[in-house]
């Protein structure tokens, strides 16, 4: 793989890290400094590595002379924004890490219902901004989850039927590329790029800024949670198929399976949970559909209220605090016929720990009516997405719970469709990077992708990411 590198010709990581320095806003924390383990650390507590220097930008400013400095001294660069990626991508060992962290300011134009967002941003500090104006932006389930590469990669979240993901949402972007150039994409301008960054992630350059359309905000979003125990799994998952088969755009639901955190006094047997909003000012409807499920599948517990849209998007926040370990494993599907319910309840019944989950997103709606090839998405056409993914604190477990994600999403691969969606995706030690990338895209997807990359970074500059590998290389 050709990369960018170390200086043959003469140059010193220091000097160039004292160079830097003094270009900076922000700063530059090495490991003799007192800052640097908390510097590095990432939400995956199972990414442990240690970069040469971690460069907190103080401003947007500040990219382009890390950049320059990942260019000359040839150190692999990671660009971190929120920190909250599963594979690890936002730090490297023994490289440059670029950390956006500290740039999260959200700016909303109301008349024109516009939101531009820093790369640092979190969904919580968008919704901060957003919803005192009567507005959201579409994005993911975790308040602390970073805008930047959840949009890049997709951005499944509570409103995914009613209005897409948060790249369907994405209006524009501006980027600094691997050789310093600053590009405005839209579908207007530099459209091709545009496609690429809807779905391909950090493979292109860095997203300085985000602007998305926003959505009027109910004054208050009809939410809630019907609760099974595993007698009741198998009936209630055909129920809520058959639910599902008109469902209109307004209903959001995700279906969970895990042992609830003691706090919640739930007990120490997994459930699954039918998590629901309605995004719509008009509850009434929402009201008769949730009595339909409820008629159809009953619920052991449930709960159903009118909530403001900030507790109900960090509602659970508590199950992922950073340092927690974690290994994910993702397939689109589309049957819930008998054969797909046994398998799921078969490995969804193994789960007697807290610290693994697994969720089925019903698609479908505002998201499957866009064009297969309109965004890098991988597929549009699959009505479930499932996610297996693991959130536990001691390392000790980390084989085995890796292991049973890796076994749950074996047994659904008879069910499962094109395509996986890189955010669930975790980092897979020896893996042929070309090969993961192509499977999770697609072959026609993919190589558009390298075309871009030939393009925009065709040294691969950009490679901590599900990487897309220019073919110079």
């Amino acid at each position: 793989m050709n990369t960018v590198h170390q200086e043959d010709q003469g140059g010193d990581v220091d000097s160039a890290l004292e160079e830097l320095r003094g270009r900076l806003a922000g700063s530059v924390i090495e490991p003799q400094d007192p800052l640097y383990d908390e510097a590095r650390a990432v939400w995956n507590g199972m990414i442990d590595v240690r970069p040469r220097a971690v460069i907190r930008a103080g401003a947007v400013g500040d990219i382009d002379p890390v950049l320059d400095a990942a260019r000359r001294t040839g150190l692999p660069l990671a660009v971190r924004g929120g920190g909250h990626n599963i594979a690890g991508h936002g730090t490297v060992d023994g490289g440059l890490v670029l950390d956006l962290g500290q740039l999260r300011g959200v700016d909303v134009d109301v008349e024109r219902r516009l939101v531009t967002v820093e790369p640092g941003a979190t969904l919580a500090d968008v919704d901060r901004a957003t919803v005192p104006h009567g507005l959201v932006v579409p994005l993911g389930v975790i308040s602390a989850t970073g805008v930047a590469g959840l949009t890049l990669g997709g951005g499944v979240g509570w409103l995914t039927r009613s209005d897409g993901l948060s790249l369907d949402n994405l209006a524009s972007a501006d980027v600094v590329t691997a050789t310093g150039e600053h590009l405005h994409a839209s579908e207007q301008e530099n459209a091709e790029l545009f496609w690429g960054l809807r779905g391909g992630g950090g493979n292109f350059g860095v997203v300085s800024s985000f602007t998305f359309r926003a959505r009027p905000l109910p004054d208050a979003v009809l939410g809630g949670s019907f609760y099974y125990r595993p007698p009741r799994w198998k009936s209630a998952l055909s129920a809520f198929d058959r639910w599902t088969q008109d469902l209109p755009d307004e209903m959001n639901p995700i279906i969970s399976f895990l042992v609830l955190p003691p706090d919640l006094e739930m007990g120490d047997d997994p459930w699954m949970i039918v998590g629901f909003a309605w995004a719509s000012e008009h509850h009434q409807p929402g009201l008769e559909l949730i009595e339909q499920l409820r008629a159809a599948a009953p619920p052991d517990e449930e709960e159903v209220v009118p909530a403001d849209w900030p507790a109900w998007q960090s509602a659970m926040d508590s199950l992922f605090p950073k340092g927690s370990r974690g290994y994910w494993k993702n397939l689109s599907f589309s049957r819930l016929d008998g054969a797909a319910v046994d398998v799921l309840v078969g490995f969804a019944s193994e789960v007697t720990w807290m610290g693994t989950g697994i969720d089925i997103h019903h698609m479908e709606g505002a998201f499957g009516r866009v064009p297969e090839d309109a965004t890098a998405f991988p597929n549009r056409s699959a009505k479930y997405w499932l996610n297996i993914y693991g959130f536990w604190n001691d390392p000790a477990e980390d084989q085995r719970l890796s292991a049973f994600a890796r076994k749950a999403h074996a047994l659904m691969q008879p069910f499962g469709e094109h395509g996986e969606y890189v955010n669930f995706l975790g980092a897979e030690i020896g893996q042929d990077v070309i090969e993961a990338a192509r499977q999770a895209y697609g072959p026609e997807t993919y190589d558009r992708l390298v075309a871009l990359k030939n393009r925009f970074d065709p040294d691969n500059l950009f490679r901590l990411n599900h990487n897309i590998v220019p073919t110079s290389a």
